[in-house]
């Protein structure tokens, strides 16, 4: 519960972090959170016996579709993190925190499209309610809220190939990680080579950007021990701490606006989950 609970709390309170890098572009913070969480996860295995060591790395290294699902699963998370963190650059981690209410529901739809796996009526039902959500928020902006929704998407696709990939959490990460750290270090040298690299310029910037390696790696291992020793429905429960703690600090500590017409759109996704919740908790007290 504590590993599930400070994950959460470490995910929430995310934004925080982020603002206090703000002068970083948000394309310079995906690179080095890609390169630093790479060389953090190297000293874990390392160290840890428990990961299975690089014996089990290079395991995985000699499938190349493996290696080529890995791949993919990298670049969905690698473009999450670059719109959540240009979110918070551009004062709409409010969007942002919406799209991780949806992500469950965006699970379930994926989890009954590509796994064959059966909506109870109660999942159904939330599932529409959170589009309707979805479809007033379009029809108050004149578009799509694009920003939860790639969120939302990204990170409900990466959950759908990662649960498919047989390849444990802290090794598949390292693998995600090292094979984008290429292309995050040629975007770091030219960065550097045009006189625009922001690492360097003070040993506070350049700390925060080396600890976004931690940031990354900690709370996906605290997540994983949580996940496999809780029930599932209070794993349901407690991935709503972190998007509430984002909406709490948009609203109140970076003072976005919030009106009634954005409180009617989460209204209508707040109702989905709680439903998707009381479906959770019904389907675990009838495995009992």
């Amino acid at each position: 519960m504590l590993a599930a609970l400070g994950a959460f709390l470490i995910w929430g309170l995310a934004p925080l972090y982020f603002r206090a890098i703000g002068s970083v572009p948000p394309f310079e913070i995906v690179a080095h959170r890609m390169l630093w969480s790479a060389l953090f996860l190297a000293a874990l295995i390392a160290v840890l016996p428990s990961t299975g060591g690089f014996a089990r790395v290079r395991g995985v290294l000699a499938q190349p579709r493996l290696v080529g699902l890995l791949g993919f699963t990298a670049l969905l998370t690698g473009s999450n993190w670059l719109v959540f963190i240009w979110a918070i650059d551009a004062g709409r981690l409010l969007e942002a925190s919406l799209g991780y209410f949806i992500n469950p529901l965006v699970s379930v739809a994926l989890g009954a499209l590509f796994l064959g796996e059966r909506l109870r009526p109660l999942q159904a039902l939330a599932v529409a309610i959170a589009c309707a959500g979805v479809a007033w928020r379009v029809w108050q902006l004149g578009g799509l809220p694009w920003i939860p929704l790639f969120l939302a998407g990204t990170f409900g696709l990466y959950g759908l190939l990662r649960k498919r990939a047989p390849v444990e959490a802290v090794s598949g990460l390292f693998i995600e990680t090292l094979l984008v750290a290429p292309l995050a270090l040629g975007w770091l040298l030219w960065l550097q080579h045009h006189g625009s690299l922001s690492f360097g310029s003070g040993a506070h910037t350049d700390w925060l950007l080396a600890l976004t390696g931690i940031l990354t790696a900690v709370p996906l291992m605290l997540f994983a021990i949580g996940a496999r020793r809780l029930p599932l429905a209070t794993v349901g429960f407690l991935q709503y701490i972190a998007p509430s703690l984002n909406f709490v600090v948009a609203v109140w500590l970076f003072r976005e606006p919030f009106d009634t017409t954005q409180l009617i759109g989460f209204a209508l996704i707040w109702l989905a989950l709680a439903l998707y919740s009381a479906d959770l908790v019904r389907a675990a007290r009838g495995r009992r």
